[in-house]
């Protein structure tokens, strides 16, 4: 591990001038064999970067620094005076495998902390290194540490090996920890909106552009795929795109993911064509969807440029048509990270129709500078204790717990019902929820009135005993009696039997009750997808969000985007058309099919909203508005 210091302020020896801006200086000595010679022959401690400056090279209280000019004269070497230097105390805590963001070369690479903060750490021999901040919270990430756990794995990998090569060979592989706990089923790459941070839609004008729709005899092949994965079938499905919607046959491409015997089925939206077509809601849902997953990046045009006044009017066509909508906010630091506790009030007031707001922090695509990612990059901390600021401590960040938290009651299911049961056993640090209730006008958390952890550890310990050969109904029995212990009911929402309902759903499997459960209250969600500054074999080994792909391999979600070169962008063209063909064949363009912005409320669009009248001040119909977070009709 690199000596960790922190710069307070220096001294340029030939103008006197003083440099006090703070910042945080890696010396990794055996980065350059230059510079270790200079740092040898002069006692020093290695180099760094710094604002304005490429090296430096501490020698007792002096420091040579390489500049480079703004006027791109050559290179010159300054000897500036240190004012004031303090260590920053690091603590190794595991190494893993990442790779290069510029070469996809797989590095060796350090997670560590720093600061009270987690950080990645790598260096290419070639590019030099890279420092990426991990997840926002020392004290989170050891809390979330607690649970984490090594799943099934995959008895009949796409991909069998003798020894993993990650994240060369995804498939999924030998190697795999994890099932597909949720499978996207991409069948578009078309979009009717041109977002600026997403990383997956047909783009015109880019070499080898493509359109990707694979035919029904080929989905239902994919679909096949998945239900024939061991020890657990997959039995979740997200359809995906691009924009799902643009398709005509969609509603049969549901019913053969229902057909093949998946239960549940996500239709991941932006929610434009449901505003737009009054029936189409409804169709989807007599096909088969159990959910609109629907993209919902704030509560104002300006952080919801893409579907604030088209969103509403969805909403409402899901409502009347009984179908289930999760919001789906990307959250970018300086963006919107200002409006989650206003995104949550939103769900809360339309729980009747919203069942969950699940934010995802930003995957950082592309080559961005240092200060960029920095502008940009959040993390599931970062995002916690916004929320908790922005709801006045209603949810508090104690009422998160990491994804593979609810292992044990798989685990408990399992010995109950002997057979393997749906784990969601991704890496702690990839995502973290809560439940929410409504008690009058706050939402109450969950934690708040359950010792989950009590339950969680009690769960596993009858878990045991089943498996050890105890009495089944004993083992239940002590259950039903001990549940209520975990419930404080003077802190329980009123009308709440939370301890019939979750009894109900553990040892009936009654998932009745669990739909119950899940009408009165709220999930929160959070979900960090990797990207390749912060990406971490560790994670990708427990990936259960998976991509089914057109070769028939099962690909986990950052492998298949975060490096698109390797898969996405190497396999989908292989079953897609050029672009160029398609509008041939269709007579018709990409931008023919971009959203004109017909629903948009008031004078005129936000500029940024991804439509092509994006900042054009056209007036348009009024048709449904957003009032107090209130959805109100004309």
């Amino acid at each position: 591990m690199p000596l960790q210091i922190k710069l307070i302020a220096l001294r340029d020896t030939a103008d006197g001038h003083i440099h006090s801006k703070q910042s945080n200086a890696r010396f990794a000595p055996d980065s350059s064999r230059y510079m270790s010679q200079m740092a040898a022959e002069r006692g020093g401690m290695g180099c760094f970067r710094f604002p304005r400056f490429t090296f430096a090279l501490v020698w007792k209280r002096l420091i040579y620094v390489g500049v480079k000019r703004d006027d791109n004269s050559p290179w010159t070497v300054v000897k500036m005076e240190t004012i004031q230097i303090e260590r920053a105390e690091t603590k190794q805590i595991r190494e893993t495998r990442s790779i290069c963001p510029d070469c996809n070369r797989i590095l060796p690479a350090s997670v560590y902390e720093r600061e009270g903060k987690i950080w990645l750490g790598k260096t290419c021999p070639e590019h030099g290194e890279i420092e990426e901040l991990y997840f926002g919270s020392a004290d989170m990430y050891y809390k979330f540490a607690k649970f984490s756990h090594n799943g099934k794995g995959i008895e009949n990998p796409n991909v069998p090996l003798e020894k993993c090569a990650c994240p060369t060979n995804c498939g999924l592989c030998t190697s795999h920890l994890s099932h597909t706990g949720l499978a996207n089923l991409v069948i578009t790459n078309r979009c009717d909106l041109t977002c600026w941070y997403c990383f997956f839609y047909a783009k015109k004008g880019v070499e080898g552009a493509y359109v990707y729709e694979p035919t029904l005899d080929k989905i239902r092949e994919m679909v096949q795929v998945l239900r024939a994965e061991r020890p657990v079938p997959g039995n979740a499905i997200q359809i995906t795109g691009g924009e799902p919607t643009l398709r005509d046959d969609l509603p049969e491409i549901i019913r053969i993911c229902r057909e093949e015997g998946v239960e549940h089925i996500q239709l991941n939206s932006n929610a434009i064509n449901l505003a737009q077509d009054p029936e189409m809601a409804g169709r989807v849902r007599n096909a088969g969807v159990n959910t609109v997953y629907m993209s919902f990046d704030g509560v104002t045009p300006r952080t919801n440029p893409k579907n604030h006044w088209e969103a509403p009017i969805a909403i409402e066509q899901c409502r009347k048509v009984g179908l289930g909508v999760v919001l789906v906010p990307t959250v970018i630091k300086s963006i919107n990270d200002h409006e989650l506790g206003g995104l949550i009030r939103f769900g809360q007031r339309n729980m009747d129709v919203i069942h969950a707001v699940n934010f995802q922090p930003v995957s950082l695509t592309g080559r961005l500078s240092k200060s960029e990612r920095e502008k940009y990059r959040i993390t599931i901390p970062d995002c916690i204790e916004r929320i908790e600021e922005q709801t006045n401590g209603e949810v508090g960040r104690e009422s998160w717990f990491p994804v593979p938290s609810c292992v044990p009651i798989t685990h408990f299911v399992e010995a109950l019902t002997k057979r393997p049961r749906y784990e969601l056993s991704i890496h702690f640090a990839c995502g973290a929820g809560t439940y929410m209730f409504k008690d009058g006008d706050k939402l109450v958390p969950i934690a708040s009135f359950v010792d989950l952890e009590g339950l969680l550890e009690y769960l596993e310990e009858k878990a045991d005993e089943l498996k050890a050969g105890k009495n089944k109904y004993l083992v239940v029995a002590k259950v039903l009696a001990k549940m209520g212990t975990f419930i404080d009911r003077s802190k329980q929402p009123k009308g709440l039997a939370l301890s019939k309902l979750l009894f109900n759903a553990l040892v009936k499997n009654d998932y009745t009750a669990l739909g119950a459960f899940h009408h009165k209250s709220m999930f929160l969600g959070m979900m960090h997808f990797m990207d390749k500054y912060n990406h971490d074999e560790e994670r990708l080994r427990r990936c259960d969000i998976h991509y089914l792909s057109p070769d028939m391999r099962i690909i986990p979600f950052c492998a298949f985007n975060v490096i698109p070169e390797w898969y996405r962008d190497a396999i989908q063209p292989k079953y897609g058309i050029p672009i160029e063909q398609w509008e041939k064949d269709h007579k018709t363009t990409l931008e023919q099919g971009l959203y004109k912005g017909t629903l948009r409320i008031g004078k005129g669009h936000s500029a940024g909203c991804g439509c092509p009248l994006g900042a054009v001040n056209t007036p348009s119909s009024e048709l449904l508005t957003i009032e107090n977070g209130m959805i109100k009709t004309k």
